[in-house]
């Protein structure tokens, strides 16, 4: 091979070498480079498209134009009671849940009066927030302080509220808070109505209070909307919706069943929605929620609300006389659910009317000749249909009104003119004083200055060494009140105030009414210096400045 081969082989040789060098370290270069980059790449999900918001688009917008509109006049109201010994319960008193009697066979009616008790299931009720099936109720022995809480609607910018009688039923304070308001007003009863189970109370020294528009319930059919707002479980301006289930839905329920001829729905209604509205699309109150059926005492689709027809009719009454009169002839009849009603009717010729099971004694109906086993078929010429109707006529008459009722006896048709009476005296045991508001009047005459008080009888009076006619026992002291701030207490004898003579409830009530808020109030006291029976009485001062919300 020659010189010049060699140097052409060694030149080809080491081209190769180098052009082989150079594509190693080109591939190593470009996996390096690849790793560095993907290494340092920010993006955790490589290939993926952000998410874009779109501009807002109103939807449909009636609901929430009903929340809007609606819930500045929903309030919260919660109350308190204080420890009290068990005592017998009033006639038409809401217990928090109604059971049936399995014993109970008595099948009358007084004017439309249900015996017998609520389903075992069906719950009226206002609660502990985050609790059970309830608050506290009054008649039960207590060892602390009981809270509960309900809801209500502002109905007059006033300050006036209704709400359900169970709610605030034998409370021992009311108080009231309104959405976006951070303060609770005290509240005041005006009236209750135990038979439609309704009060209405009162708000004072709130501003721009905002009422709600009221409906008509007669309007309202199966399959509408209806929208519910209240604090349930103590969650405030909670807004649920359904349709109405039913009109005119009867639930047997005690005493005064015949008045509460329910619309049900199936919006969520829950512990602490007592009290609150039930609304139609537009917007009106239609109804007062009152109550729902359930086994476990919380939602299942079945609540009741108390049409707002009959509610603004007891408003009315309540904001005018300060109670709820309704008219009476008594009778007690068959109710027509009763299987044995239609047989009755049958057994006498006809189809429709109001069995009389019995008259009361001296009532308007006894008085005209009624007797046990007639059947009522119609007033002015009106034909009844069944006992329902008949109440529903004779509790809207003016008391004192004649009315001219036809009725089969022994199978012949009379005409009786019957004087409608007042249906709390014809049956007092069971109406009663229900709808009568003195017992509130002297219950908030009693708490004035947050204090439970009472006169001292002549034996006291002599026992303690005091004038016939000076002072008032403090029984009771409620917590966080004006008179617990003073340093009241529960024994004391209150004889004077601000250097007025105190000798009766009806004293501390009336020098009350001539202070406001911001005035200086002294309270002159006898109160025990020790413990035991010898101890003395001495004469002491206690003083404060009065709140806005003192009672």
């Amino acid at each position: 091979m020659s010189i010049f081969d060699k140097l052409r082989s060694q030149k080809l040789l080491s081209f190769t070498l180098v052009l082989f060098t150079l594509s190693i370290g080109i591939v190593i270069g470009t996996l390096i480079s690849s790793g560095v980059k993907a290494a340092k790449d920010p993006s955790p999900a490589p290939g993926a498209t952000a998410l874009q918001i779109p501009s807002p688009v109103e939807l449909s917008t009636t609901f929430s134009q009903i929340a809007k509109q609606v819930e500045p006049s929903v309030v919260n109201i919660s109350t308190t009671y204080l420890p009290k010994a068990p005592t017998r319960s009033r006639g038409n008193r809401r217990p928090q849940v109604m059971p049936n009697s399995p014993n109970n066979d008595d099948d009358d009616q007084d004017q439309g009066q249900g015996q017998g008790g609520m389903d075992e299931f069906l719950y009226r009720f206002f609660g502990n927030p985050f609790g059970g099936g309830g608050g506290a109720t009054p008649d039960m022995p207590q060892q602390h302080r009981g809270e509960a809480l309900g809801s209500g609607v502002v109905v007059d910018r006033a300050g006036y509220i209704l709400t359900n009688n169970h709610v605030v039923d034998k409370a021992d304070r009311i108080q009231v808070k309104f959405p976006g308001d951070p303060t609770e007003y005290d509240a005041k009863v005006v009236g209750v109505d135990a038979p439609t189970d309704l009060a209405v109370i009162r708000v004072e020294g709130k501003h721009d209070m905002v009422p709600a528009k009221i409906g008509n319930s007669d309007a309202v059919q199966v399959g509408d909307w209806a929208v519910a707002i209240g604090s349930p479980f103590g969650f405030q301006e909670t807004v649920t919706a359904g349709i109405i289930s039913a009109t005119a839905r009867d639930i047997p329920g005690g005493d005064s069943s015949q008045f509460q001829h329910f619309l049900q729905t199936d919006a969520a209604i829950n512990p602490g929605n007592s009290g609150g509205p039930l609304l139609n699309a537009r917007g009106e109150v239609i109804g007062i929620n009152t109550a729902i059926a359930s086994r476990s005492g919380g939602y299942q689709g079945i609540g009741f609300a108390l049409p707002v027809n009959m509610a603004a009719k007891v408003y009315n009454d309540i904001i005018k006389n300060g109670k709820v009169t309704r008219g009476g002839i008594g009778v007690s009849f068959t109710p027509s659910d009763n299987p044995g009603a239609t047989a009755l009717l049958k057994a006498n010729g006809v189809t429709e009317g109001a069995f009389v099971q019995s008259v009361a004694p001296g009532g308007p109906a006894e008085k005209a000749g009624i007797k046990d086993g007639d059947i009522i078929l119609s007033i002015n010429g009106k034909p009844i249909r069944d006992g329902n109707h008949l109440i529903d006529i004779v509790t809207e008459t003016p008391i004192g009104t004649p009315l001219n009722l036809t009725v089969l006896h022994d199978g012949k048709r009379e005409n009786h003119s019957v004087v409608v009476g007042d249906l709390a005296q014809i049956f007092p045991d069971r109406f009663g004083g229900s709808n009568d508001n003195s017992a509130n009047k002297q219950e908030e005459t009693a708490a004035s200055f947050g204090m439970s008080i009472q006169n001292l009888t002549p034996a006291q009076r002599e026992n303690l060494g005091l004038k016939e006619t000076a002072g008032v026992k403090v029984v009771e002291v409620e917590p966080n009140s004006f008179a617990e701030d003073v340093g009241l207490e529960p024994n004391d004898i209150l004889t004077e105030i601000n250097h007025k003579p105190v000798n009766s409830v009806d004293d501390v009530s009336r020098l009350k009414a001539t202070l406001k808020p911001g005035d200086a109030v002294a309270f002159r006291v006898m109160r025990k210096s020790g413990n035991g029976r010898n101890a003395d009485w001495v004469s002491t001062f206690v003083a404060g400045i009065l709140p806005n919300n003192a009672k």
